[in-house]
């Protein structure tokens, strides 16, 4: 337990460029206190303690905002950056390394008994607000996107985003845990791939549209060149509205 407390101390230097001295980290880090109070909580978990464990956790959620079950296992080197609101159910495993930010819940979706929380493999990223539920399996450097909802099991070395959670990106290389913010936008690569098919399909219709009134009398030439320009201004209407959403900070 003593070298487990060594590396979550010398993890936060590692990863938050604000921890400037020893002391500072101590007194003013509640993730790491949360660690402090959670490990001497767990041993006394395993030795069957009735009631205290459960005590102090609760005594420690107060002072930190973080909340872990004393029966969840920890490996060493968390760091639970902020860590308000985090909340760790009694089943959980963490693997070694992992980085978790405000607001992360690892909990159960119902009431079975047994193995109910997830586990999570090494330098697994848990970003800010992001739900991880029931006894699933994260894998080894996982990094889980802010606000995401978990709901099944994640290979090692993927990128998951969304609710729910889905996969977006796999690799075999090894991502720096603080890149979190570096996450592929989906949703935006998706939209701007139907943008561009519709675009084709409007220049067909423009084309098909030329021939057939090359075809026609003057008078029904007349009539479809009045309806392209309907059609035109409402097309760069929607377009100058898609181009709005695109470049919008949401996407």
């Amino acid at each position: 337990m003593l070298s487990a407390l060594i590396t979550d101390f010398r993890i936060i230097f590692e990863r938050d460029p604000a921890a400037r001295n020893w002391l500072e980290v101590l007194f003013c880090y509640p993730g790491l206190q949360a660690l402090l109070s959670h490990r001497f909580c767990h041993w006394l978990h395993i030795l069957g303690v009735p009631l205290i464990p459960r005590l102090l956790s609760q005594f420690s959620r107060f002072l930190t905002g973080i909340e872990i079950h004393p029966g969840a296992t920890i490996g060493k080197g968390v760091f639970i950056d902020h860590g308000m609101g985090v909340v760790i159910g009694e089943t959980t495993i963490i693997g070694d390394y992992c980085l978790i930010y405000q607001g992360v819940t690892l909990g159960g979706t119902g009431k079975e008994s047994g193995k109910r929380h997830p586990t999570l493999g090494e330098n697994a990223v848990i970003g800010a607000g992001a739900k991880v539920l029931g006894n699933i399996q994260i894998g080894n450097n996982v990094r889980i996107g802010a606000g995401s909802v978990v709901l099944r099991d994640v290979p090692s070395d993927c990128t998951v985003v969304g609710i729910p959670g889905r996969i977006i990106y796999r690799s075999g290389v090894r991502v720096n845990p603080l890149e979190h913010g570096r996450l592929p936008d989906s949703e935006a690569n998706v939209i701007r791939t139907l943008v561009d098919r519709i675009e084709s399909l409007e220049q067909q219709l423009q084309d098909l549209s030329s021939k057939q009134s090359a075809a026609d009398s003057l008078s029904s030439e007349l009539s479809a060149v009045g309806a392209k320009t309907t059609v035109g201004e409402n097309c760069q209407l929607r377009d100058k509205e898609i181009r709005q959403f695109l470049d919008s900070s949401g996407i």
